[in-house]
């Protein structure tokens, strides 16, 4: 099935890809060719793809979403989000200080939407590290 990756940039990814791990507010799908349609919204998280049929787990892929919207046919796969990054995108160091900002904003917010953008904050980063972490455990030496 084909997956068409879309952010505010352009198209992050388009290709063929035997399964998909995606986010959604009913829960973490999983997506095979054939999979029945459907819409729905994508939250923050990780999306996981697998290429081929026979592929191990060191050869998925990982991505950080911030959220957005998925559509589901049997042949293809639509993903529109702000951003999508890649394990190869994201510099742990950095991702790590701008948690701790976060985590600070939000011990420190005086109102609901301080603290609404401190937990966006807060999960933005989360997520990549945790794509960081994957790209890192999933890759061979």
């Amino acid at each position: 099935m084909n997956l068409k990756l879309i952010t505010l940039l352009g198209v992050k990814l388009d290709t063929e890809v035997y399964e998909l791990l995606i986010p959604t507010a009913a829960g973490e799908i999983g997506v095979f060719p054939g999979h029945e349609p459907l819409v729905s919204l994508a939250v923050p998280g990780v999306i996981a793809v697998r290429y081929k049929k026979g592929d191990s787990d060191d050869k998925q892929e990982f991505f950080a979403i911030s959220g957005g919207v998925v559509e589901v046919s049997q042949t293809h796969v639509r993903i529109l989000v702000d951003e999508a990054e890649t394990g190869d995108d994201i510099v742990e160091a950095e991702s790590k200080a701008a948690l701790e900002r976060a985590l600070k904003l939000r011990a420190e917010a005086k109102n609901q939407v301080e603290l609404d953008k401190a937990h966006q904050l807060v999960d933005r980063h989360t997520v990549r590290l945790k794509v960081a972490d994957l790209h890192r455990r999933h890759r061979r030496p």
